[in-house]
């Protein structure tokens, strides 16, 4: 299987959403809210994407600053291509990209948690969630 990684390819709002939707991912992203898919893909500065020919098949989308901290907010890959590497290849390249201080950080669904300790990463009990229906009280 012949896997071609990019970094910052376009992507459109439908590949985004069919790949959320062949992977695990999907049942935790707004994926029926093409106004909010528009702008998560927009508005990540950073992005490194698994293409099998013209399919995208893997996608690491994230915000950063390069220095301090990268926010990897979606790790996504399509049902077929899962566990053959692609996902943390997909993570290699993103920490590749990044400073030599900037920390990697993601929230992983409760079922990923092995994976992620297992390559590496070290589980941070300091995350806090402000919903958007919610307000910051005085």
């Amino acid at each position: 299987m012949s896997i071609e990684y990019k970094i910052n390819a376009p992507v459109s709002t439908d590949q985004f959403i069919e790949l959320l939707r062949e992977s695990t991912l999907g049942e935790r992203r707004p994926i029926e809210d093409r106004e909010c898919m528009e702008g998560m893909v927009k508005n990540s500065n950073l992005m490194v994407t698994a293409w099998h020919g013209e399919e995208l098949v893997g996608i690491a989308r994230s915000m950063t600053d390069f220095h301090y901290a990268c926010y990897l907010s979606d790790l996504a890959v399509h049902r077929e291509y899962q566990k053959t590497g692609v996902g943390k290849k997909l993570q290699v390249i993103t920490q590749g990209k990044l400073g030599p201080k900037c920390k990697l950080i993601l929230v992983a669904a409760p079922t990923a948690n092995s994976y992620y300790e297992h390559i590496g990463f070290t589980n941070n009990q300091r995350c806090w969630v402000l919903n958007r229906e919610q307000s910051i009280s005085d």
